[in-house]
């Protein structure tokens, strides 16, 4: 959530700022809905202290003797008043918390201005492409079973089996490790969370249709981001224990929705997928700083794999709902002749601290956490660019890594 003071000192400024993102902000419905908000405000609390007055009053002329039918009237009529203007500012309040959740983030003042990925700024290129065409990871190795997948659960499931579920289990263990390595805190989570915990992060209420819906509200995560961010919901973090970095593989759950027809064939776009997440919850002055040292994190465990890689700066109309920065790191998947998202890392301001109430006390006075999280990495994708820009369709072998032969106990795959 946008912090309400800054719409109401420059809303000119915020319009023009979402208006880049394509967001169109319906600043005279804000002020409309501020103005009557002020004038509630000002009748409530001129009642709250008249009924305070008239509740003085009353026990003077009690204790006195004197009679206090009148007052005793003006008084419960002052309370009526009173209670019904409370109601109404509530239902105010809630109107304007709900035109606030709908507002996307403030995009950072270095973003590229753009409507599309094709306006995304180059920030970096590792490696150049050894292999520049491949066959698809699913023609190269048949250890990986879209027919199967389908069969157990409908369209965009795999299975994978023997050495390929291996490799992928090996990743899996490997980019944990690195997290852990890096200072980040492994932590098991749970796949279901509640309405409040993706409304904290900004998936609720906007988008529940890329949502696995189960009931009761609640939900089947589409990233470990939503649980390790909302388990400080609602709380005061102690100083001292900023930043906070914490890391978790889990399943990942999306319906893909707008998605029809789109990366049909393999393991580009599933419903279910694992991945690493990494999260940093930092003292405001320090998320710019922790936003590329999330993005490094990331960037290494492709460097250690010898994948090639792009990273670029998504445009102000690429960049997500939440995030006011972000930085997609891109691996180069050679059976598509081009580059594909394997990581996302954004920071958030405090713009989900706001929804999820996650504060820090400095000074006496409470602040705001900054979050920020990544991928690092996202494991299907991942498994994809080994395999892919490994084969060696001559001995009709996948060359393992050597960062993960130990964990293999093999230094090929043999098809």
């Amino acid at each position: 959530m946008i912090d309400p003071k800054i719409l109401k000192e420059d809303i000119h400024s915020c319009k023009d700022n979402l208006a880049k993102r394509g967001y169109s902000l319906d600043d005279k419905k804000f002020l409309s809905l501020e103005n009557q908000r002020k004038d509630l405000q000002t009748n409530v609390e001129e009642l709250q202290a008249k009924k305070n007055k008239l509740s003085k009053n009353f026990g003077e002329l009690k204790k006195s003797g004197q009679s206090t039918d009148e007052l005793s009237l003006e008084l419960e009529k002052t309370k009526s008043q009173t209670i019904d203007l409370e109601k109404n500012l509530s239902v105010l309040q809630t109107e304007i918390s709900t035109f606030l959740m709908d507002i996307p983030n403030l995009i950072s003042e270095d973003t590229p201005t753009g409507t599309s990925e094709d306006d995304n700024k180059l920030i970096e290129e590792y490696l150049k492409p050894q292999v520049l065409k491949s066959d698809s990871h699913i023609e190269i190795t048949d250890q990986i079973s879209l027919e199967l997948g389908n069969k157990l659960s409908g369209s965009r499931f795999s299975v994978l089996k023997g050495s390929v579920a291996k490799l992928h289990r090996s990743l899996c263990t490997y980019m944990i490790n690195e997290a852990i390595n890096n200072g980040y805190e492994e932590t098991y989570v749970p796949y279901i969370v509640n309405y409040d915990a993706l409304e904290g992060t900004g998936q609720l209420p906007k988008f529940e249709e890329d949502l696995f819906k189960l009931s009761n509200d609640q939900y089947l995560i589409p990233t470990a981001e939503v649980p390790l961010t909302n388990l400080f919901r609602d709380q005061i973090v102690s100083e001292h224990l900023l930043p906070i970095k914490l890391t978790a593989h889990t399943p990942c759950f999306r319906s893909e929705a707008g998605s029809y027809g789109k990366d049909t064939n393999g393991l580009i776009r599933l419903h279910q997928f694992d991945k690493i997440e990494i999260v940093q919850i930092v003292k405001p002055q320090d998320s710019e700083k922790a936003l590329d040292e999330i993005t490094s994190h990331a960037k290494s465990i492709l460097k250690k794999l010898e994948l090639p890689f792009k990273v670029v700066q998504l445009c102000s109309g690429d960049v997500g709902f939440s995030a006011s920065k972000t930085f997609d790191i891109e691996v180069w998947m050679p059976s598509q002749e081009k580059y594909r998202e394997i990581s996302s890392c954004s920071n958030f301001l405090d713009f989900q601290a706001r929804r999820s109430k996650i504060r820090f006390k400095e000074n006496g006075k409470n602040h705001f956490v900054h979050t920020l999280n990544g991928s690092a990495l996202a494991v299907g994708r991942t498994l994809i660019a080994v395999i892919e820009n490994n084969f060696n369709q001559k001995l009709k072998i996948i060359n393992i890594p050597k960062e993960l032969q130990n964990l293999m106990d093999a230094d090929v795959i043999k098809l």
